[in-house]
């Protein structure tokens, strides 16, 4: 694995559609790692997965609820690990049997614990890319599924702006 793509989006309706690219893409139990200063995109990103997915409603950043679970056409367990401070805190918000749940689980800043990722996950780093509004999004498939869903993804995108493997 290891092979970085990347996708590259102008503004935040393009980050949310990149988004809604994935979602058709998904399966249970796949596990996509989002990393990003404050402000990247994250939680813009799994507005565009929740879209994809049929959730109804608005879907907010959990930063202060830490998971947050949506209901579509698969379930979207919707972390982000900013506030806790170390991994045995995992533990306490069901962290594992959550990855294991049937659903997908989008983790904002999920490299805070990359010990306690699963093996085989999607790492999505997104940096500001040119224009204030640009995103550049490097994915990273940990293992033989997230690689191939790392590509597929790509690939599905190629038409945004800077395309595949910019």
């Amino acid at each position: 694995m290891g092979e970085i793509v990347s996708i590259r989006t102008r503004g935040d309706a393009q980050t949310a559609e990149a988004g809604r690219r994935l979602a058709a893409l998904l399966m249970p139990d796949d596990v996509l790692s989002l990393s990003g200063d404050l402000g990247a995109g994250k939680t813009c990103l799994v507005q565009g997965i929740a879209g994809g997915l049929g959730v109804k409603g608005h879907v907010a950043s959990p930063t202060f609820n830490i998971l947050l679970v949506h209901h579509g056409r698969l379930t979207l367990n919707h972390m982000d690990l900013y506030r806790l401070d170390r991994a045995d805190q995992l533990e306490d918000i069901d962290f594992f049997a959550t990855l294991e749940s049937g659903g997908v689980t989008a983790i904002e800043w999920g490299d805070k614990f990359p010990g306690a990722m699963p093996d085989d996950r999607l790492e999505v780093a997104i940096r500001l890319g040119g224009r204030e509004t640009d995103r550049v999004l490097d994915l990273d498939g940990t293992g033989p599924r997230s690689a191939s869903l790392a590509r597929a993804w790509a690939s599905a995108c190629s038409d945004l702006s800077g395309g595949e493997g910019a």
